[in-house]
């Protein structure tokens, strides 16, 4: 592969990683969706395609940055050519949004030895796609989630949903004292006493922050963990990791997760941005990282377990 065909790649991880080094020397973290009141038109839920599926890792990051960014309400978004497909048509002088898509190839190299090797190569290629909000034409109900009213669930069958969500997991949660943390060495998760908190979101956002500390265990999502205590670096990525995993995991409990950051989570901004601007590819693997916790989550709910067995 040519210089001039790597370019493009690693212009994409800078580019996205500038954006959000610059988000952050605002005080701005660029992954919180705008779930304030005055935006919260529709229900928290990650960014969705035009089928209804909703976007992973980075992409969330992406999406919700640029929802913020740009005032839409809508959670759904489309590349040009679907909006065509659905009969509608970008309105002109809209400018596209940014998601990017992951992948491997493998190239044949000769190794010192002489043998021919085949070597995985990642790269990273951009697209554009359009919130709904700026395409007119669509069925109707592709706007139904800004133009009908919102029915707001109630706030206890709300937690309890959470609830039953991590008892599912299975995770020793235990009760008491003035902080939330993971201890890796008995395996739990140390959680103050739900009355403590704000509001029952705050609760279920602080609990989905430890439980992905949690999945990091080697028989879980596999994360290690052992320089946590001693390297400022490694604690860092592994903090941006639970919280990108807590935003997560909040929408798709449709909770929102909490709008400012925990007083002992708030001094890690200096952290990430000292993280952020040295590795320009560290945001992409904690976007990662977090998904695979979340998922590994998700894999521990009943609904699927058994849809695991009937496959």
């Amino acid at each position: 592969m040519s210089r001039k065909e790597k370019a493009p790649r690693i212009d994409i991880y800078a580019r996205i990683t500038d954006r959000i080094v610059a988000e952050l020397e605002k005080g701005v973290r660029p992954w919180m969706q705008p779930w304030r009141s005055s935006n919260a038109i529709g229900r928290v839920t990650r960014p969705l395609r035009h089928n209804g599926l909703s976007y992973n890792g980075m992409n969330v990051l992406l999406l919700w940055s640029e929802a913020i960014a740009r005032g839409f309400s809508s959670s759904m978004w489309m590349t040009f050519k679907q909006a065509l497909e659905l009969g509608g048509a970008v309105r002109k002088g809209e400018t596209g949004s940014m998601v990017v898509f992951a992948s491997r190839f493998s190239r044949t190299e000769t190794d010192a030895a002489g043998e021919e090797i085949d070597r995985e190569i990642p790269f990273l290629k951009a697209y554009s796609v359009f919130n709904v909000a700026q395409i007119d034409g669509l069925p109707d109900h592709f706007y139904g989630q800004q133009a009908e009213p919102v029915h707001v669930h109630d706030p206890i069958a709300r937690i309890a949903h959470a609830d039953q969500f991590f008892a599912n997991t299975g995770a020793v949660i235990r009760h008491g004292g003035d902080r939330a943390y993971f201890a890796p060495a008995t395996d739990h998760i140390q959680m103050p006493p739900f009355p403590t908190f704000r509001d029952a979101a705050s609760y279920v956002a602080t609990l989905s922050h430890e439980a992905t500390h949690w999945t990091s265990a080697p028989h879980r999502a596999n994360r290690d963990l052992s320089r946590y205590a001693k390297d400022r670096s490694e604690r860092a990525r592994e903090e941006l990791i639970a919280e990108l995993g807590s935003c997560f995991l909040c929408a798709d409990l449709g909770i929102a997760p909490e709008l400012e950051p925990r007083p002992d989570h708030a001094s890690y901004l200096g952290s990430w941005l000292k993280v952020l601007s040295g590795d320009k590819r560290a945001i992409f693997s904690a976007a990662a990282h977090a998904q695979r916790a979340v998922a590994f989550l998700h894999g521990l709910q009943p609904a699927a377990a058994e849809e695991k067995e009937a496959a």
